[in-house]
């Protein structure tokens, strides 16, 4: 079965095979806007161009989900474009569809254009096509071998023109092609305060289990940048939930669950208003929507999360981003 099979219900045109030899070039930074003001360094993301080159196995069609050409008034909101998100998932995919909900809403000035998966019958995969969307399948394996390269995943993205890829459950590390495709613009949520309970092996009910067992007091999701190792990423996002003491991994996975959904959300919404900033240093932190010039928690009426912690006399991760943006506030 050929990769358009699994984008059934989006196109019927068949999948366009590049006569010519495959290439990919490592990409340099895409044309962002870089303003610096005192000490930040502004980020912007744009959309790759696809160019001339297409690789064998690169959508060739068009649907409500790809541009119909000129940028109109609805696509605009303060003078930002909406932004196109491809979503990655390995299962249930309730993060991914707490997103959608979100754009469709319009709470996120965005729209996921495309699902990408390495298991094409997860539920996931199975609430994309009820919903239209197109779903790919990644890597191509001797258990699916109707998946496609790293390199031909790149420039499917371009073709559609995508602006950020989000994690959400998927278990696979994500090829150095892609990050070298897309800096800056692939983030992941992971159930734990990282760093700790990160890295291989540490995902879904593993990590909540082994939080329950270290007798840590406070657990959370985390929201990092993705680079070539398992989360290890620049921290943007966290948010603290308490760990109770008769708490089942089961009962504490829920409880973090529901954070994830809100967090994600407000995270996706700041990237797609273009409010993630990035320090000298490299420590990505956002910036309030009321006020440009403040940089705050998630939660614009409330302190960062950490702030109650310390209140507690709890010392926080180093790398929480309640520390960063306390640090940074006393400067």
């Amino acid at each position: 079965m050929e990769v358009q099979h699994l984008l059934s219900g989006f196109c019927s045109t068949p999948l366009i095979q590049n006569p010519k030899t495959q290439f990919f070039a490592r990409l340099p930074t895409p044309s962002a806007s870089f303003a610096q003001s005192q000490k930040w360094v502004s980020f912007k993301a744009c959309p790759c161009n696809s160019q001339r080159a297409l690789s064998r196995k690169v959508v060739e069609c068009r649907s409500n989900t790809e541009r119909s050409g000129a940028i109109t008034s609805d696509d605009l909101r303060d003078g930002i474009r909406r932004k196109r998100l491809a979503v990655f998932v390995s299962g249930g995919g309730s993060n991914f569809r707490s997103i959608h909900e979100a754009c469709v809403r319009g709470l996120i000035h965005g729209d996921i254009v495309v699902l990408v998966t390495n298991k094409q019958g997860c539920g996931g995969a199975d609430y994309a096509r009820d919903k239209g969307l197109p779903v790919v399948l990644l890597p191509k394996t001797k258990k699916e071998p109707d998946g496609i390269s790293p390199i031909d995943l790149v420039a499917g993205l371009r073709k559609l023109e995508v602006d950020f890829v989000l994690l959400a459950g998927y278990l696979q590390l994500i090829p150095v092609e892609l990050i070298q495709a897309y800096p800056r613009s692939i983030v992941n949520i992971h159930p734990s305060l990282l760093p700790a309970f990160g890295g291989k092996g540490n995902y879904g009910m593993r990590v909540h289990k082994a939080v329950i067992a270290s007798g840590a007091r406070y657990t959370g999701p985390t929201i990092h940048f993705v680079d070539e190792h398992y989360d290890t990423g620049r921290i943007l996002a966290q948010r603290v939930v308490p760990v109770l003491a008769n708490d089942t991994a089961e009962e504490l996975a829920a409880r973090v669950l529901r954070e994830e959904h809100r967090l994600y959300v407000e995270v996706i919404t700041a990237l797609c208003e273009e409010r993630v900033v990035w320090r000298e240093d490299g420590v990505p932190v956002i910036r309030s929507k009321e006020n440009p010039n403040e940089v705050r928690g998630i939660d614009d009426n409330t302190p960062p999360p950490f702030a109650k912690v310390k209140q507690q006399q709890q010392q926080p991760p180093s790398s929480s981003v309640g520390f960063e943006l306390e640090s940074i506030e006393n400067q």
